[in-house]
This record gives structure tokens, C-alpha cells and sequence, in this order.
């Protein structure tokens, strides 16, 4: 069978499954649809099958596609379909004839009755048909006949065709496989290329599963080159009647479905022979996505290419792509096209773009990353000037990792066929994150006032949207993103600086710095502890300059009056901190009057405790500075001491004896007698020595006396007279 016959016919199959995917073609459906189909009476749609023929005599019918079928590059085909012959016959002639299933150059003008199976004289394709009518004996029988040429038998009766090598007839399978039944018999059709004679078929026919046709079959007469032609089913009864169905038709004649029909490719000739070469395998991904499942051949105005990987031309060319299903289901597809033209190659600016990190001014640069349009295989050199790519040195060595400003450089390009270009690849920089320092103030903690408590995360360091931020205690921890702070929002910490990596969508970083200020407590410069009196009271006073203040005792006033000694306390408000200032208010301590020295007329006032300097007063109206009181009589006195606070003066009565210690008893009124009298107001005095005095003196009197001699009393210089109250 030929190839191009064979490829019609599956693509005529694929007509009868109908239009369910690109060059499938089938009649199914209940009732059946039957669009881009003929239907040929006697046939109608029934239901769920096509009915070709009543169940009368002289009945023909048929059905066929409306357009014909290429079948050129169909290596493989496959046809499905299910048939039913039933009906009562004639008491003369039976069931007959029979129906065909065919692929003809040209579409049937007119269906022939009886033998013919509805096929018309002198037609040109392939047909099979399922004949259930022996013509010779009259008989009843059941025999596929295969005809790949022209049936030009007398009567168009395949059934009498017997050209060598292009016709098959099966023994009668009546006694195995009857055609005529109840029930629907199920047919499978598969031609392919037979590789030991491309120009035949090979034709294998199932019914239910069982072979009954499987051999090789030449095209002959006009089916020799035959690429085109209607696919169709014919019925006819002649003088026989039975009714023929034919249902659940479907011809598998896909093409290869390619990603694009042309692809382009410019190549630049080799200077020494002016032609391109190119590589045209390298264009099979762009025809279908897994290229490994089809077999490629290539060719020139319909020469093959014998040598595609290096394929050599001297001009534009158009090269046709054959793509064919290595697994054979599938039609090859002859669409593709590679359009190859001859140029110098040139090579197109690029430009790469990388962080400029932290505002360092440089940037890593992969220089081999830049696309200036060169063709695979090509090598390519870079420079940092275009004097250094003309005279091709210094070269950048490092073209990889390569740490440069913003700037450009520029790259020399070879190709595998020799032809160079150069071009610039500019190097830039992405845009700068927008960041700036910032600072935050924060109160002091109470129990810790050199730290306060931080929340980094409001820091002012950046308007960008989409970053991300992240904090350190040092610049390199930050360079290096190691000993992250992970407790941003409550960071406690003295007044420092942290530093934050602030990181946008293209990776790229920027740091900047967070300088924390602790606020300070800040009291009152003027509020001061005081000392009062016992039984005063003072005002406190805070001073102004402060944003609120709060006494312990509620007021809310910047002093407070009439503070009786005691501790307190004042919030002071500055800013949004609050500084707690205590302050106390203390009595003052009272001086003692710790003793008093009596020297006749003279006294000194002795005190412990206090706040001196203190003054001394004999009346409380008038006071000295000096604790020493002298030329006082005999008598009692009352001392008064106060301290610098001018508290309510302490006193103490003394008695100041004023102790006479010699008489002279001569009558002149001066010291002739010794007289107490101004110290009788005290119910027992103490003096010191007083007995042994006045024995000394009455023993002396007693003895001078009697000479007529004045006595003088002597004054005892080592010894004072100290008079004391008796205090119970």
C-alpha cells in the first residue's frame, strides 16, 4: 500500500471519530453527529449508528467527508468503527450484499447497487469490504476483500479484483466470524510503512481482537502517488435486502503538533570562506518541547541535508523541518521551517545591574552574565577601556567576581565560525535604598537611670517600602549579619549606638546608624533638705522650669507653705519623663548645756549638741557671743543659750556665791563679817571646803587677835569655791 495512500486513509478514519482533536475525525453521539459529513441516501442517522441501507432490496446508500484528506506524512495510521448486519432478507437471495469502508481519490458521484458494495466503477484508493454475499455460488458467506489500486472488475465487484499484490480476500469466516448478526462486531484498522518497501502499506484488520488481514500491499493503476482523498462507508443490497449500521467511527490521523512553524537564526560567515555554519539540530526544542520522542531530517528545496550539525551555506536559506512521532502514532509534520541569512555578527549593548551595598560605591559585577547577543559557543573577553580591547591587554581576569564603581566596560566577542564584535556593558546600580541616622530618646529606667528601655522599630532610618530591618550592637556585626538583636522593641540599653541593616527586594543592604539617648533624671537644682525648729514650719520649693509638678502632699504647685518637719516627695514632669525628688525636712537639734564653771564673779557656759556658733544671754533680751560672763554678784542667775537656727533659747538658773575668803573684822565695815545672806534663798548649798576654811580662819583670828593685829585673810590660790543648786 502507499505510504501517501495509506496516510489518507488514516487521516479518513480520524474523519470518522469526528473532529475531537486536531485531525481526528469520528461519528458519534446518540443521535450521531454528522457535521462535515454527506450523508447518501438510503442512509439516515438512527439513533446512536448511521443505517446505510434499510432491510429491502435494491437499497444503496453511503456517507463520506465533505473535504478531502492529506495523508502525504502519515507513516502510521489507525481506523476504529463498529458494525451490524441484520434484517430478514429474501427468500431467493438472503442477506446481501454487504458494506465498504474506503479512501478515494475522488469523492463517489453516484453509489453502485449489488456487488459493487456501494462503490463506484472505475474508483481509485484504498477499500475494504466486508461482503456477506458469494456472487459465484449465490451462497451466503463472510469475507473481507482488500483493494489498494483501481477497481475496474466487471460489475465494480472487488470481490473479482485480484491484482497481484495490491488485493487480499480472507477465506470465508462464516463459520468463525459471521458478519450477519444481532449484535455489533468491532473493527480495528492499522497501516504503516512497510520499511522494506517504503512506496507499500502494511494492512493489519481485527474483528473482535482477531487478525484476519495482516501483509504488505502495493499501490497499483492510479493509487500510485496518490496523497489525497474522501473518506467514506457504502451499503447495498441488490436483489438481496439486510439492513447495514455502522457506529462509534474513529480514524486516528494526528500531526506531529509543533510549538511554531519557523524559527530564524543569523549567522555570521566565516572570513576565510565567506559561508555560515550553524548547527540545526540546536532548533529542535523550538519546534516541541521534549525533542528525544521525534526523528528530525532536514532539507533544501527538497535535497536533504546529510550532515545537519554542520550545516554550510553561502546565502539566506530556508531549510524545511520534516518532524516525525517516533512512536508512529502520530502524522509527521513538514510545516517547520529554519530561515537562516548570512551577516556580519554584531554584538548589542548590555547592561548589568547590582547592589551598591551600604553606599560603598562598588559593586560585584558577573560580567560573563551580560547578554550582547552572541551565538552559543562563542568566547568572549573584557576590558575595563576600549583602548585596552583594541590593543587586547590588559585583560580583566576576574570577569566573574569583578568589583568595580558604577561605570562600563567593555567585552569582545568571537564566535565559533571566527566572526568578532565588541560592544559596552555598562554597569549600574540599583537604586539607593532611602535611609537615613536617627536618634531615639528614651526615660530613664528608676532602678537602672543610666539605661532606659528602647523599641528600635521606631526609628526613623528609612521611607522605603518593601525592606526589611534588622538590628546590631556594632557596623561589622551588621556587615557581617552575625549577633543579631532579637529583642528590637524592648531593648534595654545606656546611651549608645546600635546599628540597623535595612535590606529591599533585589537583596540589596544599606546601614545606618541609631544613636540611643538615655533622658536623665533632672531634679531640682533648688529644692534643698532643710533644718527648722521643732515647732516651725517652712515652705518647700521646687524651683521653676518644669512641665508639671506633684507634691506627696497632692499639690500640684511649684512650692508648697507650711511644712512641718517631715520627709516628702515631688514628681517633677520634664518632657514626657518624671523625675521622683525627695526631700526632708528635719528638726533642728537642741543644744545642752552640758556644765558651768563659777569662778566667784565669773562664769563660763559650757554646751554639747546644736549647730553653733551659738550666743549666750543672761535676760534673753541681750546676747553675746561669748559663753563667759564675769563681774556678776552674788545671787542667782538664769543662763540662756541659743543655736544659729535662733530656735527658742534653753536655759538653766545657776547660783553665783561670789565667796569672800578673808575678813578683816577691824571695824571699818569692810569684810568684818562673812555674809551669806544673798544665798538664802536655796534650801542646801554645797561648799566645797567651806568647813575647813573658816576652821583656818577662827583658828587665825584667835591668834592675831589678841596682838591687836588686823588680820587678812588669806585667799587659797589653789583651790576654787564652787557653789552648787541642789537639784532634787
Amino acid at each position: 500500500m502507499n505510504k501517501k495512500l495509506l496516510a489518507c486513509f488514516i487521516l479518513l478514519l480520524s474523519c470518522l471519530v469526528g473532529k475531537s482533536s486536531a485531525q481526528t475525525y469520528q461519528l458519534a453521539g446518540n443521535p450521531v453527529v454528522t457535521t462535515g459529513w454527506d450523508i447518501v441516501p438510503s442512509a439516515v442517522v438512527n439513533g446512536d449508528f448511521i443505517q446505510l441501507t434499510a432491510d429491502q432490496i435494491s437499497q444503496v446508500g453511503g456517507i463520506k467527508l465533505n473535504a478531502p484528506i492529506n495523508l502525504k506524512f502519515c507513516d502510521k495510521w489507525r481506523v476504529e468503527f463498529d458494525f451490524r448486519i441484520d434484517g430478514n432478507g429474501t427468500t431467493s437471495y438472503g442477506r446481501g450484499d454487504g458494506f465498504a469502508f474506503w479512501y478515494l481519490a475522488n469523492p463517489p458521484a453516484a453509489y453502485t447497487a449489488g456487488g459493487g458494495l456501494g462503490i463506484p466503477a472505475n474508483s481509485t484508493g484504498l477499500m475494504v469490504g466486508f461482503d456477506i454475499f458469494n456472487n459465484s455460488t449465490e451462497a451466503q458467506m463472510s469475507k473481507v476483500h482488500v483493494l489498494y489500486g483501481t477497481n475496474n472488475t466487471a460489475g465494480s465487484n472487488i470481490e473479482f479484483n485480484n491484482t497481484p499484490g495490491s488485493t487480499f480476500h480472507t477465506p470465508d469466516l462464516n463459520p468463525t466470524q459471521p458478519f450477519v448478526g444481532a449484535t455489533y462486531k468491532h473493527v480495528e484498522v492499522l497501516g504503516q510503512v512497510d520499511p522494506a518497501i517504503p512506496a507499500n502499506w502494511i494492512i493489519s484488520i481485527k474483528i473482535d481482537g482477531n487478525t484476519v488481514v495482516n501483509q504488505s500491499f502495493a499501490p497499483s493503476g492510479s493509487a500510485v502517488g496518490m496523497t489525497q482523498g474522501y473518506f467514506g462507508f457504502s451499503a447495498s443490497t441488490g436483489a438481496a435486502s439486510a439492513r447495514h449500521s455502522i457506529k462509534n467511527a474513529k480514524i486516528f490521523t494526528d500531526k506531529v503538533a509543533i510549538n511554531q512553524t519557523s524559527v530564524s537564526a543569523s549567522v555570521c560567515p566565516n572570513p576565510s570562506t565567506g559561508q555560515g555554519t550553524i548547527n540545526l539540530t540546536t532548533f529542535q526544542s523550538q519546534f516541541v518541547s521534549n525533542p528525544a520522542n521525534y526523528t528530525f531530517t532536514y532539507s533544501v528545496g527538497g535535497t536533504p541535508i546529510t550532515n545537519p550539525a554542520n550545516f554550510q551555506f553561502s546565502g539566506n536559506t530556508t531549510v524545511s523541518v520534516r518532524i516525525k512521532d517516533n512512536s508512529g502514532l502520530l502524522c509527521d509534520n513538514p510545516d517547520g521551517k529554519i530561515q537562516l541569512t548570512l551577516s556580519p555578527f554584531t554584538a548589542t549593548p548590555a547592561t548589568l545591574t547590582e547592589c551598591n551595598n551600604n553606599n560603598a560605591g562598588t559593586a560585584t559585577y558577573n560580567l560573563t552574565l551580560a547578554n550582547v547577543n552572541e551565538p552559543a559557543g562563542s568566547t568572549k573577553k573584557f576590558y575595563a577601556t576600549m583602548a585596552n580591547l583594541n590593543a587586547g591587554t590588559p585583560e580583566i581576569t576576574n570577569p566573574t567576581a569583578y568589583i568595580s564603581a558604577a561605570g562600563t566596560v567593555y567585552v569582545k566577542v568571537t564566535t565559533p565560525q571566527g566572526c568578532q564584535g565588541s560592544a559596552p556593558i555598562t554597569l549600574a546600580f540599583y537604586p539607593q535604598i532611602a535611609s537615613q541616622d536617627a536618634t531615639i530618646e528614651s526615660c530613664y529606667i528608676d532602678v537602672a537611670p543610666t539605661t532606659a528601655l528602647f523599641n528600635l522599630t521606631q526609628a526613623n532610618v528609612t521611607s522605603a517600602t518593601g525592606v526589611t530591618k534588622r538590628y546590631f550592637k556594632t557596623q561589622a556585626d551588621a556587615l557581617a549579619g552575625t549577633n543579631e538583636i532579637l529583642n528590637p522593641t524592648a531593648y534595654i540599653a545606656p546611651s549608645s549606638t546600635v546599628y540597623v541593616r535595612i535590606t529591599n527586594v533585589a537583596n540589596c543592604f544599606v546601614i545606618v546608624k541609631i544613636t540611643l539617648k538615655v533622658l536623665p533624671p533632672i531634679y531640682s537644682s533648688v529644692l534643698k533638705d532643710k533644718i527648722i525648729c521643732i515647732d516651725a514650719k517652712t515652705n518647700l520649693d521646687a524651683g521653676p522650669g518644669f512641665d508639671s509638678y506633684l507634691w506627696s502632699t497632692g499639690a500640684t504647685t511649684q512650692s508648697i507653705q507650711n511644712i512641718p518637719p517631715g520627709q516628702y516627695w515631688v514628681q517633677l514632669k520634664t518632657g514626657r519623663c518624671i523625675t521622683l525628688q525627695t526631700v526632708k525636712v528635719n528638726p533642728a537639734s537642741q543644744p545642752v548645756i552640758s556644765s558651768i564653771d563659777i569662778n566667784n564673779t565669773t562664769i563660763t557656759v559650757n554646751v554639747k549638741g546644736g549647730k553653733g556658733p551659738f550666743q549666750y544671754s543672761l535676760d534673753g533680751v541681750k546676747w553675746q557671743d561669748s559663753n563667759v560672763f564675769t563681774g556678776l554678784t552674788r545671787g542667782e542667775v538664769t543662763v540662756y543659750v541659743k543655736d544659729s537656727y535662733n530656735c527658742t533659747p534653753i536655759h538653766i538658773q545657776i547660783t553665783v556665791p561670789n565667796l569672800i575668803n578673808a575678813i578683816t573684822p577691824n571695824g571699818d565695815n569692810v569684810n568684818d563679817v562673812i555674809d551669806y545672806s544673798a544665798l538664802a534663798y536655796k534650801k542646801i548649798l554645797c561648799l566645797q571646803y567651806m568647813t575647813d576654811m573658816e576652821t583656818n580662819f577662827m583658828k587665825r583670828i584667835k591668834s592675831e587677835t589678841s596682838n591687836g593685829t588686823e588680820l587678812l585673810a588669806e585667799k587659797n590660790t589653789d583651790r576654787n569655791l564652787l557653789v552648787y543648786d541642789h537639784l532634787d
